[in-house]
């Protein structure tokens, strides 16, 4: 027998049926006798050239799936860039858009989608846009990387905000006015900040419960089979152990204090002290667990955020040595070529070759 589509007053009422496992029920707007529409909220999708395609369609289903348990369209969207015509995802997929930038109303939310080299896909002509449309009060945000995007065009100065956690550490250097979190999603006031994949469906759920309710956004949240919805209280990593696959915790209290303090290294004596062990038990412990001194481990934590630096930002190679604890340049380029088989500036100019053929 064919399932039945059945009509609640769950989205109005604050109670929802969940009888229905075929996922063909809708919630629909019959409650004692208000027959008006809810009025439809437009979101206006900027997707930048190779742009992630998860955080965008993991935004956009979520609408999607609102308005079918909804029983009518409480949201619409639209799919737009600079120049109009199609651009392209970061998977290959090429998307016809709607148009070019245009004109908004003040009702209408913004969602910039970044994916790969924000930066060079960030242009003039669109920031120039952003802050536009900005100065008529819309709600902005950034999913993926674009809150590098929304950073770029000032609209986040003085603003909490989270980006993929592999471009945190350019953004922290490139914008120290905004104050960067490791959260899942964020919400400031009238911008918004995602972290990229998964995390669009947490920051869309939050807001459709914030429109609609809390039952309508744990019935989306079902049609998704998405049976943990994160906040903002949520960090975007796995925590040190699950990372790393060991579950020691004065190792991971000693890593912890490494990535806390890249500027500025710590001693492994200071380190071992600060766990209550010997200098040589910390030595023995890294081997056992990650095959490699602390002190090894501790650099090669140093060059990958000087390579994340090099190639997310302006920063000179001095500059990045600096930022990443070594004192002398030619150090930092020894220990660079050893471990990534290229030196800094070559990586630099690597980087730069890549944006060039982009544009």
């Amino acid at each position: 027998m064919a399932p039945r589509r059945l009509s609640h007053e769950a989205l109005w009422n604050g109670w929802i049926n969940r009888s229905d496992p075929g996922g063909t029920m809708s919630l629909s707007r019959t409650s004692r006798g208000d027959t008006s529409q809810p009025a439809r909220r437009r979101f206006v999708f900027v997707l930048l050239p190779d742009f992630t395609l998860l955080s965008f369609a993991a935004a956009v289903e979520a609408l999607r799936i609102a308005n079918r348990m909804a029983g009518t369209h409480v949201y619409e969207w639209m799919l737009t860039s600079e120049g109009g015509g199609s651009v392209r995802c970061s998977a290959g997929m090429d998307y016809q858009l709607d148009g070019d930038l245009p004109e908004l109303t003040r009702d209408d939310v913004v969602l910039v989608c970044g994916g790969i080299d924000v930066a060079a896909a960030t242009t003039k002509k669109l920031l120039g846009w952003l802050r536009r449309e900005a100065r008529r009060g819309l709600t902005m945000g950034g999913l993926c990387t674009a809150a590098w995007t929304l950073a770029e065009a000032g609209l986040l100065d003085g603003k909490r905000a989270t980006i993929h956690w592999e471009n945190h550490d350019g953004f922290e250097e490139e914008f120290p006015e905004v104050e960067l979190t490791k959260s899942v999603f964020v919400l400031d006031g009238n911008r918004l900040s995602t972290a990229g994949g998964t995390s669009s469906i947490d920051l869309m759920l939050k807001l459709i419960a914030d429109d609609h309710g809390e039952e309508l956004a744990n019935a989306v949240a079902d049609q998704l089979i998405y049976s943990t919805i994160r906040t903002d209280r949520d960090t975007q990593r796995l925590s040190t152990p699950t990372r790393i696959g060991v579950r020691h915790p004065k190792l991971s209290q000693v890593i912890k204090m490494m990535e806390g303090n890249i500027e500025d290294p710590i001693s492994p004596a200071i380190l071992a002290r600060e766990v209550g062990m010997s200098t040589r038990q910390l030595e023995r412990l890294f081997r056992r667990y990650l095959t490699r001194s602390p002190k090894r481990y501790y650099m090669e934590l140093r060059l990958q955020k000087a390579r994340n630096l090099l190639m997310q930002t302006d920063m000179s190679v001095i500059n990045v040595a600096l930022a990443c604890g070594f004192t002398s340049p030619s150090h930092f380029s020894k220990c660079y070529r050893a471990h990534y088989k290229t030196t800094p500036y070559r990586e630099r100019g690597s980087q730069g070759t890549k944006a060039a053929s982009s544009t």
